[in-house]
């Protein structure tokens, strides 16, 4: 894969040899999660409010290495698992994007995704999933099997994370197949600008939170992390995704 580097007005990015943004840092805060849609990944923090959750998660995709650095940094109990299927996407986030280095609290497997998690004996509390090629296409990783092994490696009270991009076509069917795998406990947010969905799946404990219980649950969030989760929520409602006022999964 030809891994490229760009950097403008303080962010630096990951490109695979194309115009798509893989992953991007801002220089002066390489912690945070600099594009909405990775922001919008992390709102499963609100979906599952326990501060000593997760315990462990698996994120296939690393990319700019984001979401693990923001867990990792977040989220100090967790055992974090990353799958990424190219050595070289590996070292261009050690190199350039601050990953932290492999210790106990961190793995990281050189494998594909799907066929790590249709092999996996290990339970994960928290699965986000954010794997493209260079020309922003996920193969297997949107897929009924795939999705039914992910559920099949969940914890109770777990959750399944993916980023659909819809440039190209909706993410009905995606959803679909989501359904079909969590027994209908999926649900999609409102399109970022950029035209990411990020979807959410659940297993275990039913997800039950009014508006207003997020909306406190996001500040108490942006006061411990700095991510402001609050103008997803205000999307959320404003796209009447929430019957009731409520966001149940």
């Amino acid at each position: 894969m030809d891994i490229q580097i760009s950097e403008s007005a303080g962010v630096r990015y990951l490109h695979f040899g194309s115009h798509w943004i893989q992953g991007a840092m801002r220089i002066a805060r390489p912690w945070a999660l600099e594009l909405d849609y990775t922001r919008e990944m992390m709102a499963a923090l609100l979906l599952r409010p326990d501060p000593d959750w997760p315990r462990t998660a698996l994120l296939i995709g690393l990319g700019a290495g984001s979401l693990t650095k923001f867990l990792y940094r977040h989220r100090p109990q967790a055992r974090l698992t990353v799958v990424e299927i190219d050595p070289e996407v590996v070292t261009a986030a050690r190199l350039f994007f601050k990953l932290p280095p492999e210790d106990e609290r961190l793995a990281i497997q050189l494998d594909d995704g799907a066929d790590f998690v249709a092999r996996a004996r290990q339970q994960f509390d928290l699965i986000m999933v954010d794997g493209f090629d260079e020309n922003a296409r996920t193969g297997m990783l949107d897929t009924l099997p795939f999705y039914l092994n992910c559920k099949a490696c969940m914890s109770a009270n777990g959750l399944l994370v993916t980023n659909l991009l819809t440039k190209r076509r909706g993410v009905r069917p995606s959803l679909e197949r989501l359904e079909a795998a969590f027994d209908g406990r999926a649900l999609a947010f409102p399109s970022c600008a950029s035209g990411n969905v990020i979807a959410f799946a659940a297993t275990g404990a039913p997800v039950d939170h009014s508006l207003g219980e997020l909306k406190a649950l996001a500040r108490e969030l942006k006061v411990q992390t700095d991510l402001n989760l609050l103008p997803t929520l205000n999307r959320l409602e404003q796209a009447r995704r929430c019957a009731g006022g409520k966001l149940h999964l």
